[in-house]
């Protein structure tokens, strides 16, 4: 499913597309999209393909078409501090972009159910925490993902605030994802072919949206023999931050705030275009002698040779007004740099507390 809008040649320019075509329509969603490049997700030999509005599965790995992505995190109507479960989590493309909104203080979980799946994830988020300089721009609430089938919930589960089922959902199937989430909670799923956004309006009440054509692969339900036991999936607790924890949120926030201030949050840094150098012509003239009356005054004509370099002279300046228009030609990158971990480093701390302000640790 996708192929709504028009293929893009980097993370930001599909971005753009996906603005344009009105599938991003909201500040916080646009950046959370720019601070993660899709390609990132891809395997490599298959990343030319991540800008295309188009999904994509090699294996057990899937992810959704960038315009599907864009109506679910619109639809979800994400706050700081809220809580989020991904059914379906997958690479955990969708889970981080929404980990980058809801904060430190929300929860952020994902049931998944191939552990392959989940070991990609797992190394697709450590990779953006420890290299993305995006990452350092936004407070993040860190995914945390466990591998088990969706239809196999624990009955006894805590729930959420806001929930995204990304599998197609049968309709008898369907109470049993409203059952785990809060009122006042948003819970978008497939359902009939439909991308539906469900607001859960009271005790045992809900209202209903149809927001977006779509297929999906249905949720795939576990074959039992008579009388095997089913796998119950527990969801990841919901903990208390640590001091430790705390500590370094508010630590990474006060160096942040010090920080000169950055209007491109959550965007990679700009692309230059060169700008091609024009010949420059040498002029040649000629003098020349007419007569005015009974007088000799000279006179300055210009040559052949002159006028053939003032034709190629003024080509050339077509040709360079056409490349600035189509933003053509060799591309600069200009390299940002990371203020906030160049703080961290020249601190006067160990370098083990360096590392764990900085987010990394052993696997």
């Amino acid at each position: 499913m996708g192929g709504a809008v028009s293929a893009g040649e980097d993370n930001d320019d599909l971005i753009d597309n996906l603005k344009e075509a009105q599938y991003i329509r909201t500040e916080k969603v646009e950046q959370a999209f720019r601070a993660i490049d899709r390609g990132d997700y891809y395997l490599d030999g298959y990343r030319d393909s991540a800008y295309k509005d188009l999904a994509w599965k090699h294996g057990n790995i899937h992810l959704s078409a960038p315009c599907i992505y864009s109506e679910v995190m619109e639809a979800l109507k994400l706050q700081p501090g809220l809580s989020f479960l991904n059914l379906g989590s997958g690479t955990g493309y969708l889970s981080t972009m929404v980990g980058l909104i809801i904060g430190p203080f929300g929860v952020n979980h994902g049931v998944e159910l191939h552990k392959d799946v989940v070991e990609y994830a797992r190394d697709k988020l450590e990779d953006f925490i420890k290299n993305s300089d995006s990452f350092d721009k936004f407070e993040f609430c860190e995914p945390v993902f466990v591998v088990g089938n969706c239809l196999e919930i624990a009955t006894d589960s805590h729930q959420y605030d806001r929930i995204y089922c990304g599998a197609g959902v049968q309709k008898d199937h369907e109470n049993y994802m409203k059952v785990l989430l809060k009122i006042g909670g948003i819970l978008v799923m497939p359902i009939d072919d439909q991308l539906t956004q469900i607001t859960r309006t009271g005790q045992s009440s809900w209202e209903s949206k149809n927001i977006l054509a779509v297929s999906f692969a249905p949720l795939v339900q576990q074959n039992r023999g008579d009388g095997e036991k089913a796998d119950t999936v527990q969801l990841p607790p919901v903990t208390v931050r640590s001091l430790q924890d705390l500590s370094r949120i508010y630590i990474r926030r006060t160096l942040r705030s010090l920080a000169p201030e950055d209007d491109s949050q959550g965007k990679s840094a700009p692309r230059v275009p060169q700008k091609r150098k024009r010949r420059r012509c040498r002029r040649r003239r000629i003098s020349t002698y007419v007569f005015v009356g009974n007088q000799l005054i000279p006179q300055m004509v210009e040559s052949e040779e002159e006028e053939q370099n003032h034709n190629e002279e003024e080509h050339n300046k077509e040709l360079e007004e056409e490349e600035e228009e189509r933003d053509i030609g060799d591309i600069e990158i200009i390299r940002q740099v990371n203020v906030l971990r160049d703080q961290i480093m020249a601190l006067p701390l160990p370098e083990s507390l360096k590392a764990y302000l900085l987010y990394f640790r052993e696997k």
